[in-house]
């Protein structure tokens, strides 16, 4: 048993935005740690779950002071339990964790990278971003994703992103999923893709790929914000680039 306890580093999730969302977080760290490891080997987790309610009610109010102070001390708890690393399950709380990680010693993913990283591999100059409102009104993504990557990323309309951010909410952070959300998600695409000629798809909430996914447009590329920070972050956990 001198090989064990397996080395690795700790995944501290900064969860339960949403529950949805944090469970399937979970669920790919473990089959892809356990992908590259095999036998009985996961990955090494802690989870600071946030009470989505909470996150809920921040978003809509557009009140980021309180929600920041909220999430700083879930974040302090991550670093108090050992976590090597913060990885946040919604793309629409990373506008406040800059600033929030810029006095925390633990490494942040961010997960705007690994997609970028992933558009640029594939060779797309130019995607559409679906989200909440937050994520497809405001510049804290888009412009990470110009700066850093040199991708434009366009967003849907005011009426299409009513209708985006109302499935969010109302069903899939409640894990419902429905034949009439996902036909409105896939004519919204066509559109963006048709009218604006966008070469490529961001989902840009990560409970989005449970309700459209790529088998559904085959040839229109999507691209999971979700299962790509999951993977940047076992690349890290366990060592690897």
């Amino acid at each position: 048993m001198s090989d064990r306890p397996l080395k690795q580093k700790t995944i501290g999730i900064l969860g339960g935005c949403s529950n949805i969302a944090t469970g399937e977080y979970y669920r790919f760290l473990n089959e892809s740690v356990n992908e590259r490891l095999g036998g009985w080997d996961i990955a090494e987790t802690l989870v600071a779950g946030m009470n989505f309610g909470n996150i809920e009610a921040f978003v809509r109010q557009d009140e980021w002071v309180g929600l920041e102070t909220y999430m700083r001390t879930k974040i302090d708890s991550l670093v108090a339990g050992g976590a090597d690393v913060v990885l946040c399950v919604s793309n629409t709380l990373h506008k406040s964790l800059e600033s929030l990680m810029s006095d925390v010693t633990l490494p942040l993913i961010h997960i705007a990278d690994p997609t970028g990283q992933a558009v640029n591999a594939a060779g797309h100059k130019k995607v559409a971003l679906f989200g909440t409102r937050p994520v497809m009104q405001m510049d804290y993504l888009k412009d990470r994703y110009r700066d850093r990557f040199n991708i434009e990323v366009i967003t849907p309309t005011d009426v299409e992103q009513k209708d985006i951010d109302q499935i969010i909410f109302d069903e899939l952070v409640k894990g419902v999923l429905t034949e009439k959300s996902k036909a409105r998600y896939i004519e919204i695409a066509e559109r963006i893709r048709k009218e604006d000629r966008a070469e490529g798809l961001i989902l840009g909430c990560t409970e989005i790929f449970l309700l459209i996914d790529q088998p559904d447009m085959p040839s229109f590329p999507m691209f999971n914000t979700a299962k790509l920070h999951c993977d940047a972050a076992v690349n890290f956990a366990l060592g690897k680039k």
